[in-house]
């Protein structure tokens, strides 16, 4: 494994973090006092957009496009630096065009799509003219097991009608969503792993009700954590994305990358608040010394450089690994990732929301925005419990292979 980043990488990293430092810092209060005032989308996205295009900084997450389709081809490898930069702001991966859910609904349309529904939704939501959203997640199953899902898709003539009710659904409120990927059941009957599918809603069909946006820990996104209703909407068959039965699949291609995209972007977060928690500790004065000269706070500063730089090699370990064998084979890392990297996102936010004292918790540092997220991270693409089981599961299998092999290091017991 060679993490050292290329030229090619090295120059864009140069070049994002310099269009962060002149267009998309500098609004940080201008996109809060507009979100705030019910303005939304702001009003100088899409300029930062086209100009985020013009300087070739677009698409940079989609790692095989074709010829005709606009982005730049990267690994998932040398995508990492460059998501870490765009999580140091909420927003700004929006600008590149590299935003959640959007980039996992562009690889799944990628990967699965016809030619028509390419046409239709891939193209514009490529070029940035369209958002969309993945409507899986359900209140009255346990999501964490997607075979729980309880939507109906029922097939009708040339028609499938969806019934279901789905929660937590990101940039369902916003403005430019236009379609919905949404899972159900076609089959309750199949095999427990072939009864879902997925099929293409778009936004505004008769029957779709938006029922609320639901704050995260009383925190409102604009673009939506919705909650939505399907109650007879009818869309043409040649909705059905990829093949009946075969939804599961779908949604574990589309979630491993998915969630190395969060915890890249995660790692920016933390590092931001590492970087915030440093310069606080050595302006701050209490009791005559500077912060960073009381111990627990150093300490914290050491922990967190320390949690931050683990968790980042294990990040870039599992990009190496999807580019060399593809997320199947990388499935225990990615769970590795999605298990550590929010713990240690927000522990290293709390930790400099405390050096900041009753300042770190209001608006006027990113921290409590952070943190937030950091903490729904640890239920988004699937819970800390969940991945944890799953990586004991092929710990413990790996081991039924080599049982025994240890035993030659036990010592036994002395005899009289």
């Amino acid at each position: 494994m060679n993490f050292a980043y290329s030229p090619k990488v090295e120059d864009l990293i140069r070049r994002v973090s310099s269009f962060m430092d002149e267009h998309i810092v500098p609004r940080q209060r201008q996109w809060h006092e507009e979100v705030h005032a019910g303005r939304y989308p702001v009003s100088f996205m899409e300029d930062l957009k086209a100009l985020a295009r013009a300087e070739g900084l677009w698409n940079l997450f989609l790692p095989h496009l074709s010829g005709d389709e606009p982005g730049t081809r990267l690994t998932n490898l040398e995508y990492a630096p460059l998501a870490e930069i765009m999580g140091r702001v909420s927003w700004a991966p929006e600008v590149f065009n590299c935003n959640a859910p959007d980039t996992g609904n562009m690889e799944l349309l990628h990967m699965f799509a016809t030619p028509p529904q390419r046409e239709q939704w891939l193209v514009p939501l490529l070029e940035g003219k369209i958002r969309s959203a993945f409507a899986m997640t359900e209140p009255d199953v346990p999501s964490s097991d997607a075979t729980n899902i309880t939507t109906s898709i029922r097939r009708d003539g040339g028609d499938y009608v969806i019934n279901g009710r789905k929660w937590f659904i990101t940039n369902a409120a916003h403005p430019n969503c236009k379609i919905f990927i949404v899972m159900g059941k076609t089959d309750p009957d199949a095999e427990t792993h072939r009864q879902q599918s997925m099929i293409l809603v778009p936004a505004g069909t008769p029957g779709v009700k938006i029922v609320r946006n639901i704050t995260v820990m009383n925190h409102v996104s604009p673009e939506g954590h919705c909650e939505i209703t399907f109650t007879n909407v009818r869309v043409p068959a040649s909705n059905l994305l990829g093949e009946e039965g075969s939804g599961f699949a779908l949604a574990q291609a589309r979630l491993g990358p998915g969630r190395i995209h969060h915890c890249m972007r995660s790692i920016g977060a933390a590092e931001l608040a590492l970087e915030l928690m440093i310069e606080r500790a050595q302006e701050r004065k209490t009791f005559g010394k500077y912060l960073h000269q009381h111990g627990t706070v150093g300490e914290w500063i050491a922990k967190s450089r320390i949690e931050i730089d683990q968790a980042r090699l294990l990040v870039l370990k599992a990009a190496w690994l999807i580019d060399e064998v593809g997320a199947k084979a990388a499935r225990k890392e990615i769970s590795m990732i999605k298990a550590l990297v929010p713990q240690v996102h927000t522990a290293v936010c709390d930790r400099a929301m405390q050096v900041f004292g009753a300042m770190g918790v209001s608006p006027d540092t990113p921290l409590a925005d952070h943190w937030t997220w950091g903490r729904a991270l640890r239920y988004a693409d699937g819970p800390d419990e969940v991945h944890l089981q799953a990586i004991a599961k092929m710990e413990l299998a790996r081991g039924k292979e080599r049982l025994g092999a240890t035993a030659a290091y036990l010592t036994p017991p002395l005899r009289d």
